[in-house]
């Protein structure tokens, strides 16, 4: 199980890369979130990650994310990921934290 779920962060980045929210979000559960590391939900449901997703795409239409590094432990997954907002604009790092129920995504955390 341990390596679908890390199929699967690999599918969802790939996604976001495409900008395609409505396939990202199809790998998370009715009631997942994004939320702040251990801080505020800033992306509540699957509706409200598609929305966010949406709303972040159309103001950063060449925002990318590379997977610098990836971690499974468990239930989760963590990826150290170098995000750009636009081709040779500055870039910043992530770890974005993966919690499973099941094969579905139930809550992604991030530490920037």
């Amino acid at each position: 199980m341990t390596d679908t779920r890390l199929e699967t962060t690999h599918r969802m980045i790939a996604l976001y890369n495409a900008q395609d929210a409505d396939g990202y979000v199809e790998y998370m559960t009715d009631t997942a979130c994004e939320a702040t590391y251990r801080g505020a939900v800033v992306r509540e449901g699957k509706e409200g990650v598609r929305s966010g997703l949406k709303a972040m795409f159309a103001q950063f239409p060449e925002n990318r994310a590379e997977i610098l590094k990836s971690y499974v432990l468990g239930e989760t997954v963590v990826l150290h990921e170098d995000v750009s907002r636009v081709p040779g604009g500055e870039t910043f790092e992530v770890m974005s934290i993966y919690s499973f129920v099941g094969d579905k995504v139930d809550r992604v955390e991030f530490i920037r």
